[in-house]
C-alpha cells in the first residue's frame, strides 16, 4: 500500500468513528485524488473550521469551482453542517474527509464519475 492508500484508510477510519457514517470507498478515494497533492502536506491537509478565510476558501474553491454549485448562504450552512458533524472539537478535520461529507450533503457524486 502507497502513502495514499494510508491516508484514505485514515479518512475512512475518521468517516466511520468521528462522524458516524459508512464511507463509499469508490467516491472517498476519488475526492482524495481529487484534493491533489495537498494532503501530503501538514497544513493544506487540514481545514480550520474556526477560521472565516479558511471555510470562504472551501466554499469558493470546493463548492462552486468544483461542485458547479450557485453561491449562496446554502454553501456556508453545509459547511457548518459538516464542521458540527465532524466535531468543531476535533483538530484535524482533514479536507478529503469534509470535502468527501460536502459532496455527499449535495449529492454532487456525479462531478466523480
Amino acid at each position: 500500500m502507497g502513502k495514499r492508500d494510508d491516508l484514505i484508510a485514515k479518512y475512512a477510519d475518521d468517516l466511520k468513528n468521528k462522524c458516524g457514517m459508512t464511507p463509499d470507498m469508490d467516491l472517498l478515494t476519488k475526492v482524495t485524488i481529487g484534493c491533489g497533492p495537498a494532503i501530503y502536506n501538514d497544513d493544506a491537509s487540514t481545514v480550520a473550521g474556526s477560521q472565516p478565510s479558511e471555510l470562504e476558501t472551501v466554499k469558493d474553491n470546493f463548492l462552486i469551482k468544483k461542485l458547479g454549485l450557485a453561491d449562496g448562504p446554502q454553501l456556508m450552512d453545509a459547511i457548518d453542517s459538516v464542521i458540527e458533524t465532524y466535531g468543531k472539537s476535533e483538530r484535524n478535520k482533514y479536507r478529503a474527509v469534509v470535502y468527501y461529507m460536502l459532496t455527499k450533503h449535495f449529492g454532487k457524486e456525479s462531478v466523480y464519475g
